[in-house]
């Protein structure tokens, strides 16, 4: 069997680059183990374009957003499934010096295609915001589990669900060759997975462990709710409410310490108790030293690339950089120098 393109990995990354791959006319074939994507799976799936405590434009936004939709959207109508959902986020404001800071960045061209409303005074009686808050648009989150499931179905053809053994590949001619599959170019895309490769092994991965809950209560607006912790309204009064960062405690588990960490950020936020807590799920995810992914080829292994590192924010990233790297496999353009593996060539 002579392919193309083998990936190894069925997560975001692997997915949208697969896709993008197959419609190109490419041939291709996907190795994905059965309970791999643990990172994505537990993934809130948050696209949000102003992130962090000081609540800045997301880094790329102006190139990210106009590519998420219309991506999804596209896939959405593939499968004949609903996975992504547009919501406005809300972020309440801390102090009056930030109301006013926002009223001035409302202003700003730079900021007006992200913002909806900026509001001076409390939009529920059940949120602490006394000091009203930012409603941004071109927002929402994408029900991951459904999308990967959606696209295994499509990818049925191509995906291999087993455990993937580098030991097993060997370089013949012009193909790598695993177990008689001879494909002309090799793609890493299975997340922390590729540390342990010994092609990528040796960039610099910087995992972030993030515990999440799903829980129930009362107060479900029809927008996410973000500030400390986000607030995604799943349906039935349950809530995905999350989630921890941690560099540090990489052991796999959820943690009581994680747990309370979200229920207190949640209190400051929300004036209603939990009802009941369903879930509580952790993961780790495949983040770099510098916050920005991993895109391109190894600089001395033929036909071996990689498309991995997309952290928390894979599925605001992945539209666009999928097609990005697609162009460059096909059609042999550049790869931006920010995300381009060549910056950290002296590592490999």
């Amino acid at each position: 069997m002579e392919i193309d393109f083998l990936l190894i990995g069925q997560g975001i990354a692997g997915t949208a680059l697969g896709y993008r791959l197959k419609h190109a006319g490419k041939t291709i074939r996907i190795i994905d183990q059965p309970s791999g994507n643990q990172s994505s799976r537990i993934a809130a799936g948050l696209f949000n374009p102003i992130t962090g405590r000081k609540m800045v434009k997301t880094w790329f936004a102006d190139f990210l957003f106009p590519e998420i939709s219309p991506f999804y959207k596209e896939l959405e109508k593939l499968t004949g499934k609903s996975f992504l959902h547009e919501k406005p986020i809300y972020r309440p404001f801390l102090t009056i010096e930030e109301q006013n800071e926002w009223m001035g960045n409302s202003a700003e061209e730079g900021f007006q295609l992200y913002l909806d409303s900026i509001f001076t005074d409390s939009q529920n009686k059940n949120l602490r915001d006394s000091f009203g808050g930012v409603m941004l648009k071109k927002s929402g989150w994408l029900d991951i589990n459904i999308f990967l499931d959606s696209m295994q179905e499509y990818f049925s053809k191509e995906l291999i669900q087993e455990y993937f053994s580098e030991m097993e590949l060997k370089r013949e001619d012009e193909f790598w060759v695993y177990k008689g599959i001879r494909a002309r170019s090799l793609i890493y895309c299975n997340g922390l997975g590729a540390m342990e490769s010994s092609f990528f092994g040796s960039l610099p991965f910087a995992p972030v462990k993030g515990e999440i809950l799903e829980l129930k209560q009362d107060f479900c607006p029809d927008y996410i709710v973000n500030r400390g912790v986000f607030r995604v309204h799943l349906g039935n009064g349950i809530h995905r409410v999350g989630s921890t960062y941690s560099k540090h405690d990489l052991e796999v588990g959820a943690t009581d310490e994680a747990k309370n960490e979200i229920l207190s950020k949640l209190n400051s936020l929300v004036d209603l108790p939990v009802n009941e807590i369903i879930s509580h799920k952790t993961g780790i995810r495949p983040a770099t030293r510098d916050r920005k992914p991993f895109l391109g080829k190894h600089p001395k292994a033929k036909s071996v690339y990689i498309f991995d590192g997309f952290g928390a924010k894979g599925v605001s990233l992945v539209p666009y950089f999928s097609k990005m790297m697609c162009d460059y496999l096909i059609g042999g353009t550049s790869i931006s120098k920010e995300v381009d593996i060549a910056r950290y060539f002296n590592y490999i």
